[in-house]
């Protein structure tokens, strides 16, 4: 297990692999952002897209679910207690492999039992950037 004390500035990790599918981007925009670039192919093949896209809040649920999985699943990491600078800076198209990194960028103790470790995080798929985000997330100490 790694703790608060084991963080390092400079930490990096490539972390993930996870095709999106079409009826995945629909089923998510159907309950949390139904706009028809999300939910109608026909509707997003005459947008600007010229097909379905992922809502830009579907790629950061994608994007934690690879940090869940493949890089916080070993580490002491308890809440997040924030995420600054989101961006969606490409469309997620159907057949989309999401890969992420993460590099920490700061540590601070936060109280006796807690430190803060702020990381950038870069997704991707294929070539290009399609999400960045610096999450914000408390993590245990390993002797508070």
């Amino acid at each position: 297990m790694e703790y608060f004390e084991d963080v390092t500035v400079g930490d990096a990790a490539t972390v993930g692999e996870y095709e999106v599918t079409a009826a995945e981007i629909v089923e998510f925009a159907e309950r949390y952002d139904p706009q028809e670039i999300h939910t109608d192919e026909r509707a997003a093949a005459d947008s600007e897209f010229g097909e379905l896209i992922a809502s830009g809040w579907h790629t950061a649920a994608m994007t934690m679910r690879l940090l869940v999985e493949d890089y916080y699943e070993d580490r002491a990491a308890l809440a997040a207690t924030g995420v600054d600078e989101l961006r969606f800076l490409e469309p997620v198209r159907p057949g989309d492999v999401l890969a992420a990194e993460v590099e920490v960028r700061e540590t601070e103790p936060w109280d006796e039992d807690r430190g803060l470790v702020r990381s950038a995080v870069r997704t991707t798929a294929g070539d290009e950037t399609v999400l960045t985000m610096e999450p914000l997330v408390l993590w245990e100490r390993r002797d508070p």
